[in-house]
């Protein structure tokens, strides 16, 4: 449940209220009693994530999942061959038997 600032019209306090979002808006001023309360708009709170393994990969559809998996280069590619020098193409010939 998120927190809202409050200042009254009236007197100038201010205060914060924590209530769900589809709570109704404070309309009384506890420090003076009249209706004169406006909701503030301010910064917030940044969203804190408790805990390990939050990140922006975790929660992808299987749509994007197979759409990205198409896109990136294929693990298995081909090798390139290496290649062989002149001195190993060249087999050298075994020395004939001497006849006498």
């Amino acid at each position: 449940m998120p927190t809202y600032d409050y200042q009254c019209q009236a007197c100038d306090h201010h205060l914060e209220a924590f209530h769900s979002m589809t709570a109704e808006p404070l309309t009384e001023c506890p420090a003076c009693g009249e209706p004169k309360l406006k909701k503030m708009i301010g910064p917030g709170a940044g969203l804190l994530f408790k805990g390990s393994g939050f990140y922006q990969t975790d929660y992808r559809s299987d749509s994007y999942k197979k759409a990205a998996q198409k896109e990136s280069p294929s693990k298995t590619s081909e090798t390139p061959k290496k290649e062989t020098s002149a001195k190993e193409t060249k087999s050298t010939p075994s020395p004939s038997p001497k006849t006498s």
